[in-house]
């Protein structure tokens, strides 16, 4: 008997929460002393990571995560939640909906961001120049990964995304009281500067880029920093979702109805418009 109630409860086994009845218990921290005394953020970094950050370095990941929460109808996972609310669903089926569409393109370049970085610091730490480093990395990643590079460029913001600066000035900060290196603001500003002088004009560091850096200089891991960017963007998720359910209407495709796809099929009549 003991053999098989173990073999039940070591099915799933975590580090994260005990609960029992009249008892829950996070990292080992009870809910009634983290209630009322802790923030939304430092709560975040004590589940994902264990411990419980300072106030000032839970404050620079507050930053990046308000940063990130909306992006406005056009953006595919946004548009995604209010078609689902006219469909029917309700705000989880909006929220499901919506951030199932963050992935590599739409979603992950923070988490592919941390990784250049990453590769920068290394290459850096191994003795090169940070700004041969960093020109060194973004050749290997564009060998390997594709000609964008994660975190910069924007097709709505040009020459600057209003969020970068912003950011960076919170990061240069924070490095000043000590609560971070601020060798990933340096990374980050580096691969600005090579892509810009590249192009020839400016390459924005974007919101990805920018979160990305504050990530990378609290120590959070490259696919966590997706799932940050995840938790951040269901604020606005939730808010379009709810905002659309109080608009009404009724299997909103992605263009009003008057206007038509093109069609590129066969068109034996010749009368496909």
């Amino acid at each position: 008997m003991s053999d098989t109630h173990n073999d039940v409860s070591d099915w799933w086994a975590t580090s994260i929460i005990d609960m029992a009845p009249g008892r829950i218990r996070f990292r080992g921290h009870p809910v009634e002393q983290l209630v009322g005394t802790v923030s939304f953020a430092q709560m975040i970094w004590l589940l994902t990571r264990g411990d419980l950050p300072t106030e000032a370095e839970a404050a620079l990941l507050e930053c990046a995560l308000v940063a990130a929460v909306d992006h406005g109808p056009q953006a595919p996972s946004i548009a995604a939640a209010r078609m689902a609310v006219t469909c029917g669903l309700g705000l989880n089926g909006a929220i499901a909906s919506a951030v199932n569409m963050l992935d590599d393109i739409h979603g992950g370049a923070g988490e592919q961001a941390v990784e250049l970085y990453g590769w920068i610091d290394g290459a850096a730490t191994s003795g090169a120049a940070l700004e041969d480093a960093a020109s060194a990395m973004i050749d290997k990643w564009r060998a390997g990964r594709g000609a964008f590079i994660p975190g910069f460029g924007h097709r709505f913001h040009k020459p600057e995304d209003p969020r970068a600066p912003r950011l960076l000035q919170l990061v240069d900060e924070a490095a000043a009281a000590g609560t971070v290196s601020g060798r990933f603001a340096a990374i980050g500003r580096a691969v600005q500067q090579i892509l810009n002088e590249r192009k020839g004009g400016p390459v924005p560091m974007n919101i990805d880029g920018a979160t990305a850096v504050i990530y990378a200089e609290l120590g959070f891991a490259g696919p966590l920093a997706r799932g940050l960017f995840c938790l951040s963007r269901s604020v606005g998720i939730i808010a379009h979702a709810w905002e659309q359910m109080n608009q009404g209407g009724r299997n909103k495709g992605p263009t009003p109805p008057a206007y038509r796809w093109t069609y590129t099929g066969p068109d034996p009549i010749g009368n496909s418009r």
